[in-house]
């Protein structure tokens, strides 16, 4: 259940910055955000 409600964290986020969303709001820290929490699962798995 919590990776599924990750993943469509993840894509809303990546939608919302390429669509330049993040930056008008400035929150495009948003996506070092998720990438920092990707990391530890990449290299777990």
């Amino acid at each position: 259940m919590l990776f599924i409600l990750y993943y469509i964290v993840a894509i809303a986020v990546l939608i919302l910055h390429f669509t330049g969303v993040l930056a008008r709001y400035n929150v495009e820290w948003l996506v070092l955000v998720l990438a920092v929490t990707v990391f530890p699962a990449v290299i777990y798995l």
